[in-house]
C-alpha cells in the first residue's frame, strides 16, 4: 500500500471548488433512461453517450474526477482512444464503480446488502492497469418505521470497509458510499439519526480494517425529509442538520466528502450544497463538494436526444450544471443562474 500516493489522489479528487462526475450507472439504468426518450438501448448508443459527456470542452474547470462503470472504462471514442485515457490528458481522474449491485439482506425483508467483495482483489488489479485511480462502492439504507435495523447497518459498514481495505491494498482510493435514501415519509430527524448511526459504525469498521482514512472519499446523503413527507425541510435547514450530522461522526482525517444527490433535482441538490457553504460559520475538517450523477447529466441527456447535431447544445448545459455546483462550493449560487438557453 502507497499511503503518500493514495493521500495525493484523494486529496486532488476533492481539490478546489471543483467535483466528482458520476457517470457509473449501470447498464439497465442508462437504458432506463435511454427507454424514456425512445432511444436504441444497445451498447454502442451507450458508448455514443458517455463520449459526450467525457469530451465536454472545459469539463475539467468543474470535474475533478469522473466514475466509470465497467463498461465504460473498457470503451474508446471513435478515434480509437480509451475513455481513462481522454480523461486523464485532460486532467480529470478516472475511478470506477466495483460494487455488483444490491440483493435482499437474508432473515431482514426489505433490507438491502451490497454484492460484489468475490474476486474483488483481481478486479481491483485489472482496472489499475486500465487507468483507475479510485474506485466506489455503494451501500443503500432504507428508512421507514422498523427499519433499518442494527443488522443491516452492521453489515454493510463492514462490507464497506472490508471493500476499501482491498482498494488501498491494490492502490486505489476508495470512495465510501453509505446512502440513506430519501424515499418515504420520515422527518429530517429521523434521517440525521440513520445516517449518524451508519456513518458512526462505517468509521468503527474503517479503523478496525486498518483502512488509512487520509486516503478515502466519504460518499454521503445529505440530511433530507423523506421525499413523500408533506414538511420539506429549505436549503437552510438541509444545510445545518448535514454538517453538525458530519461533524458529529466523519473523523478529521478525512479529505473530502463528496455528497450524492440521492434522487434531489439538479437545483435541489445546487440549493442545499449552496447553502452549506454559504451558511458556512468556520472552516471545516474537510473539503465539502459534489458527486452528483442524474442531477449532472440532466438535461444534458433530453436536449442530446441521440441526435448528433444536438451534442454541442448537451455538452452545454453538463456545463451550466457543472458550473452551478462549482458556485454552490464557493456559496455563491443562486436562482438568476437558472436562467439560460442552451
Amino acid at each position: 500500500m502507497r499511503s503518500k500516493e493514495l493521500i495525493e489522489i484523494a486529496t486532488a479528487m476533492v481539490r478546489g471548488e471543483k467535483g466528482i462526475l458520476a457517470m457509473d450507472e449501470s447498464n439497465a439504468t442508462c437504458n432506463e433512461r435511454f427507454a424514456e426518450l425512445s432511444l436504441p438501448q444497445t451498447e454502442e448508443f451507450r458508448r455514443i453517450y458517455r463520449e459526450l459527456l467525457i469530451s465536454t470542452p472545459g469539463l475539467e474547470r468543474f470535474i475533478n474526477a469522473a466514475i466509470l462503470s465497467d463498461e465504460t472504462i473498457r470503451q474508446k471514442n471513435e478515434e480509437g482512444i480509451p475513455f481513462a485515457e481522454i480523461l486523464i490528458n485532460s486532467g480529470i481522474i478516472p475511478g470506477i464503480k466495483v460494487d455488483l449491485g444490491t440483493t435482499e439482506l437474508a432473515g431482514f425483508p426489505g433490507e438491502k446488502i451490497t454484492e460484489g467483495l468475490d474476486g474483488l482483489q483481481e478486479r481491483l488489479s485489472e482496472y489499475f492497469n486500465l487507468g483507475a485511480r479510485f474506485a466506489k462502492w455503494r451501500a443503500v439504507i432504507t428508512i421507514d418505521q422498523n427499519r433499518p435495523s442494527m443488522a443491516c447497518l452492521e453489515a454493510n459498514a463492514h462490507t464497506l470497509a472490508r471493500y476499501a481495505a482491498l482498494c488501498q491494498q491494490a492502490n486505489l482510493v476508495p470512495i465510501v458510499e453509505p446512502e440513506v435514501l430519501m424515499d418515504g415519509t420520515h422527518s429530517i430527524n429521523r434521517c440525521s439519526e440513520v445516517t449518524e448511526r451508519m456513518l458512526r459504525m462505517l468509521f468503527d469498521q474503517l479503523y478496525k480494517q486498518q483502512v488509512d482514512l487520509r486516503g478515502i472519499i466519504l460518499k454521503p446523503n445529505m440530511i433530507l425529509s423523506g421525499k413523500d413527507n408533506s414538511e420539506e425541510a429549505d436549503a437552510t435547514t438541509v444545510a445545518d442538520f448535514t454538517i453538525d450530522c458530519l461533524l458529529r461522526s466523519v473523523p478529521a482525517a478525512v479529505p473530502g466528502i463528496a455528497f450524492l444527490s440521492g434522487g434531489q433535482s439538479g437545483i435541489q441538490a445546487s440549493q442545499n450544497l449552496n447553502a452549506m457553504h454559504f451558511n458556512l460559520k468556520k472552516p471545516l475538517p474537510w473539503e465539502l463538494t459534489f458527486s452528483f450523477g442524474r442531477a449532472l447529466q440532466y438535461p444534458a441527456i433530453e436536449i442530446w436526444n441521440g441526435k448528433k447535431g444536438n451534442a454541442e447544445a448537451a455538452q452545454q448545459a453538463l456545463l451550466h450544471r457543472c458550473l452551478c455546483n462549482n458556485a454552490a462550493n464557493r456559496g455563491t449560487y443562486n436562482e438568476e443562474m437558472e436562467r439560460v438557453n442552451y
